[in-house]
């Protein structure tokens, strides 16, 4: 098994750790037991304990396949007495269907940020995570993509998304240097273009014009039907000058805080590896590839930046904030809320080939992922979200909430969803319109609106789905006569999780109150369940 380096100073962690540990069969993974180690030691208010069985598991299938778990899945978990079942669980969920559209779906709106689709990308992300690719390869495919490779060829979306013109503006090459940074470094440098940045020590304008030396040269390729870029030979350095200070400066490709790589002279007409062709529109591939360069250099597990944005990314994922909050902002003045914990994470990451999946299952099975989101105890309460003492709530995606809104209301078994099927793709679409951030915003916080509450109330498409139809839950239960089972079946299958003394007493009172209505009533405690905060949230 890959074993990883400790960052100084954790060292002492494992010894304990180890010495504490080693008898026990169910200790968790090193990794899992090291997060736990390094949340406890800086908590100051105590930690929560365990969360249930039912909170677990619906917080689990939510982050692993991206649904709520249908309602005999949540029975047979619940009743399973076996020590490891939550990590059968997550071993089961990891190796799911749903997982690989679950991370599908991530990744699409992580990378893409809502600015627009494309089936070769989809089936790109899709096969991705299929294979379990690493994080590396994936990213050395997105930043020098293969028009002559089928599988992988989507990847150039990320790019010729961001090359396109809109009316009379010029293609946003500054936007595009910025999302290299963003998304695979954790760093915002377009505030650096012009000078270095006002705010941010950290962000040199070198960071910015060494990053436009690899991507500036690049277009969109019009000799293929399918996302193709190029890049344009470079052949020298890129000049700039801050507004502030009236001095000339240079740089060739470089990432920051690394190597400026040397730009090699060819004579004229030997600048191509392979010749453009002006009959047939093929561009040409230079011999000074800088895409194959970035591709190269960027995604290495010695570039420092390029691991630990990866490792803050997944952290956020899982646990609801990110170690470094907000992700694209790694800077000496905004440290990690636990600065050990993400060297280790981005150790372990690294001598595990970045293996996301394996991440996310050392995660998992830790207790701080496994914490309650309720307390009692007012210090726990006040407890600041980056402390980690509770489980952090997070909204559901727009994806997560058709998902589970067809699991809920639908005939009780696990769904099954083609990345093809239309009539998903047009359901999808309506959701994004009332849950979705707008492009270009990163969807890494909780932005309520009035919007989303009356698409709930009047949507004519999910009001349709609360009618009763074969085998839905709102036929299922109009045919319970018993109202303790009516409870049961309606809490299990839309909150997975048994109805309280009280819920059960409610339901009961308010189907007794008018039983000539018992379908407007049933589909109203549907509804009311639905459009709950329990619900709508993944805590």
């Amino acid at each position: 098994m890959p074993r990883f380096v400790l960052p100084a100073g954790a060292a002492w962690l494992l010894v304990l750790l180890l010495g504490a540990g080693a008898a026990r069969a169910s200790e968790p993974e090193p990794l899992a037991a090291l997060i736990d180690a390094l949340v406890a030691a800086k908590a100051r208010t105590g930690l929560a304990a365990r969360c249930s069985d039912a909170e677990f598991l619906r917080r689990a299938t939510l982050d692993l396949a991206g649904r709520i778990p249908s309602r005999d899945e949540v029975r047979t978990f619940l009743a399973d007495a076996s020590p490891d079942k939550r990590t059968v669980l997550v071993d089961r969920l990891l190796a799911s269907d749903d997982h690989v559209r679950r991370m599908r779906q991530v990744f699409h709106v992580m990378l893409m940020e809502r600015l627009g689709d494309h089936p070769e990308w989809q089936k790109f992300l899709e096969a991705s995570f299929a294979a379990n690719r690493p994080w590396d390869e994936l990213v050395r495919l997105i930043l020098n993509p293969p028009a002559d490779d089928e599988t992988a060829r989507g990847a150039a979306f990320w790019y010729t998304k961001r090359l396109e013109k809109y009316g009379q503006n010029p293609v946003d090459i500054p936007g595009l240097v910025r999302d290299v940074g963003r998304h695979f470094l954790g760093i915002d440098v377009q505030c650096a273009q012009c000078h270095d940045h006002l705010f941010v020590d950290d962000y040199k304008q070198e960071y910015y014009h060494g990053l436009l030396a690899f991507v500036g040269q690049t277009e969109i390729r019009t000799d293929v039907k399918f996302p193709a870029v190029a890049i344009k030979p470079l052949t020298k350095k890129a000049e700039y000058m801050s507004v502030f200070v009236q001095q000339p400066q240079s740089v060739g490709p470089k990432l920051p805080g690394l190597a400026e790589l040397e730009i090699p002279q060819y004579p004229k007409g030997e600048e191509f590896a392979q010749p453009p062709d002006k009959k047939t529109k093929f561009p040409g591939v230079p011999k000074f590839n800088t895409l194959e360069l970035l591709a190269r250099e960027l995604p290495q597990a010695s570039n420092p930046r390029f691991g630990r944005n990866i490792a803050n990314r997944m952290w956020w994922l899982m646990m609801g904030r990110g170690l470094v909050d907000p992700l694209d902002l790694h800077h000496a003045d905004n440290p990690p809320s636990h600065p050990e914990l993400l060297d280790a994470l981005t150790a372990a990451l690294a001598a595990h080939d970045f293996d996301l999946r394996w991440l996310l299952r050392e995660m998992a099975l830790s207790e701080t992922y496994q914490r309650a989101s309720f307390a009692t105890d007012a210090a726990l309460v006040a407890a600041p979200p980056e402390s980690y003492a509770l489980a952090l709530e997070k909204p559901l995606s727009s994806e997560q909430m058709l998902a589970s809104l067809r699991q809920a209301l639908g005939d009780g078994t696990p769904l099954v969803v083609s990345r093809t099927d239309k009539q998903w793709a047009q359901w999808q679409t309506l959701f994004d319109g009332a849950f979705a951030n707008p492009a270009r915003e990163p969807e890494v916080g909780h932005n309520p609106t009035v919007k989303a509450a009356l698409f709930l109330m009047h949507d004519p498409t999910v009001l349709g789905w609360l009618k009763p139809a074969e085998g839905n839950l709102t036929r299922r239960l109009l045919e319970l006569s018993d109202p303790a089972a009516l409870a049961e079946e309606l809490y299990l299958t839309v909150l997975s999780r048994p109805p309280s003394t009280e819920e059960q007493a409610a339901v009961r009172d308010y189907l007794a109150a008018n039983d000539d209505r018992r379908e407007a009533r049933i589909v109203n405690l549907v509804w009311s369940l639905l459009a709950s905060n329990e619900f709508c949230g993944n805590h």
